[in-house]
């Protein structure tokens, strides 16, 4: 009975040592259809900001300054590309400390072909999350178009990823403080959009409102071009947010859906808002709007639920309208593409109402979180309030860096001549 007694032992230990094992090689082990999602998600995500937000942005400014836009997204893809490699991923996600990540990973040191990522190639996560790093100082292009030297835009932009994009990822998304805090944000509502948001509103006070606003009228030139934009925008949504679950599953479908949900409520509502106050509704009030939805549900899209995300919708169209107009014809702040409003105001809201509808105990309007409303919305506020205050204050200071390097603003005759011929050499439309 001993011996009997003994080997039950034995072989109940090395079961267990073979299930722990078994597990670890399990999370070690490539999921190919994980994998095939991330990777397509990588490619939507870029897409957002080449053609997409190039297109969206390009049609919003003046002809004479189309190509100027385009040049600047096409060229910040390119730049944070290769940063990203030299040592913005190793700042963002390498283990360093709360503040900031270490160099373990800078030049992607130690990334191999085999080198995993939970089931998936390491390769792949970082090169989706290379995207997420194009997109944002891609967006603040909005705060200072027509205005800005691409030499500074250039510089501005480099210094901003590492200095603000990269810390703020790490604090969020790579084990950093607001991490350890229990900070919610699933695909970028903190990490892009209050840190896209603030810095365009900081540019735009820095530099100074475009020459005649805001009593000359500064319509878009070619809506057109931005409706296209926006489609394109919307679509790539689903890989920004559906992405971001970093698994083909349920998560990842339920942030889809709710994306489009929230992204339609958006829309309508915008548009409904301007026929009341207006009289008419506008092509690029329909399409603002839908990023207003875009860009609330994003930090909330992997734990709320489809009527959660009707609200957040909603509120998104009311909020970021009433934001945009304000700023326009109250503030009089010339953040020229509105990216504040509707980016920064939209990803305030949005993390904010994280903390509500992610609650598993609304009913119909939950979401799959077990979490205490009250508790979490503290969270929420430090988070958003810490990541407007340190984007604000670092952008300032590097944009008045790059004012003594190189100079922000062009003179006032090359703003009237327009970028495209003055910086570049070309025209947007040779008719």
């Amino acid at each position: 009975m001993i011996k009997f007694a003994h080997r039950t032992a034995l072989l109940a230990g090395l079961s267990t040592i073979a299930l722990f094992a078994s597990a670890n090689v399990a999370a070690d082990t490539l999921n190919e259809g994980n994998t095939a999602w991330v990777l397509t998600a990588t490619a939507l995500v870029l897409f957002m900001t080449i053609p997409g937000l190039s297109l969206f942005y390009g049609g919003l400014v003046r002809s004479k300054n189309v190509l100027s836009v385009l040049m600047q997204c096409f060229s910040i893809t390119a730049m944070v590309s290769v940063l990203w490699l030299l040592v913005g991923y190793s700042l963002a996600f390498s283990e360093g400390n709360s503040f900031i990540g270490g160099f373990e990973a800078a030049l992607f040191m130690g990334i191999s072909e085999g080198s995993m990522s939970g089931d998936l190639p390491e390769t792949s996560f970082a090169l989706f999350q290379m995207t997420f790093a194009i997109i944002t100082p891609a967006l603040i292009v909005g705060g200072f178009a027509e205005r800005m030297r691409f030499s500074a835009v250039l510089l501005f932009s480099a210094a901003w990823l590492l200095l603000v994009y990269a810390p703020i990822c790490h604090w969020v998304w790579g084990g950093g403080w607001l991490s350890e805090m229990g900070f919610m944000d699933f695909a970028g509502g903190a990490v892009v959009h209050i840190t896209a948001g603030t810095a365009a509103v900081v540019a735009a006070m820095v530099l100074g409102n475009r020459r005649g606003f805001p009593n000359q009228p500064m319509m878009p030139h070619n809506m057109t071009l931005t409706v296209a934009g926006a489609g394109m925008l919307w679509i790539g949504w689903f890989g920004f947010n559906g992405g971001s679950a970093l698994s083909a599953g349920g998560d990842a479908a339920m942030a889809m859906l709710v994306t489009h949900i929230s992204a339609a409520a958006g829309t309508l509502v915008w548009m409904g808002a301007e026929w009341v106050r207006f009289g008419k509704p506008s092509a690029l009030g329909a399409v603002t709007g839908m990023v207003a939805g875009l860009g609330t549900i994003t930090p909330a899209s992997g734990y709320v639920g489809p009527m959660g995300a009707l609200v957040i919708g909603i509120t998104a169209g009311l909020v970021c309208f009433a934001a945009t107009n304000y700023m326009k014809r109250t503030l009089k702040i010339d953040d020229s593409l509105d990216v504040f409003p509707v980016h920064g105001v939209g990803g305030l809201l949005g993390i904010m109402l994280t903390a509500v509808f992610a609650s598993d105990s609304l009913g119909v309007f939950s979401g799959q979180e077990e979490i205490s409303i009250t508790g979490q919305l503290g969270t929420q506020a430090i988070g958003a309030l810490a990541t407007l205050v340190y984007t604000g204050v670092v952008t300032f200071i590097l944009l008045k860096i790059t004012d003594v390097l190189v100079g922000n603003r062009v003179d006032e005759d090359q703003e009237v001549e327009g970028l495209d011929v003055v910086l570049h050499n070309e025209r947007g439309y040779d008719l």
